[in-house]
């Protein structure tokens, strides 16, 4: 048991997947506040636009 213990510690085969989801989700969340600040502020000036137009 003990050295299969000391197997499963230092096996690093999943290691790389984890780093990768970890990696996804910080990407996700910043395109994700970008798109939605963005998106407010195209908001605003296609609204200034369409009223200067007017």
């Amino acid at each position: 048991m003990a050295k299969f213990l000391q197997r499963l510690w230092k096996d690093e085969h999943g290691q790389d997947i984890a780093e990768y989801a970890v990696m996804l989700a910080v990407i996700l969340v910043i395109v994700v506040g970008t798109i939605r600040l963005i998106g407010s502020n195209a908001n605003n000036v296609f609204s200034s636009v369409g009223s200067a137009i007017q």
